[in-house]
């Protein structure tokens, strides 16, 4: 596949997350709740995250801002829902890695494995638009170290 076929497939996934978000709403019952924003360019996000024994059994999101950051979100989402936060936290740094344009640790996974995400790698390209992509990851992040408190 040439690179603009792969670079438009990608724009194509990155807008479906923005118009058809996945797990976008609230949570019911006891959870984590998180909200953060980026005053640069006007990004919220409230992550909700139910956490047991380890597990993220489950994540919603509302906001609201860019394609990038809200497609993000849904598609962070949908990878963390049933890891163990041990292995949310090492994807999270994994796709932290990834916007930095630093080399990825795949260890424990790869960038194939982790579904969606891969189409927001040309992110990196766009040092402005970083903290988009990344909002809902260092949500999510806080949200983790809440729970082990």
């Amino acid at each position: 596949m040439s690179f603009n076929n792969l670079d438009t497939l990608y724009r194509q996934v990155i807008m479906d997350h923005y118009k058809n978000p996945r797990n976008r709403g609230k949570l019911e019952g006891d959870h984590i709740t998180v909200e953060l924003n980026n005053p640069t360019c006007g990004d919220r996000i409230d992550l909700q995250l139910k956490v047991n024994d380890g597990i993220v059994e489950d994540a919603k999101f509302e906001g609201e801002g860019c394609s990038i950051s809200m497609s993000s979100a849904s598609m962070m989402t949908q990878v963390i829902i049933g890891k163990n936060v041990e292995d949310a936290v090492k994807i999270s740094k994994m796709f932290s890695d990834m916007m930095l344009g630093e080399e990825v640790d795949t260890a424990d996974y790869k960038l194939e494995d982790l579904g969606d995400i891969q189409a927001l790698q040309g992110v990196s390209k766009f040092p402005a638009r970083i903290k988009c992509a990344t909002l809902a990851w260092k949500a999510m992040e806080q949200g983790v170290e809440k729970e082990d408190e």
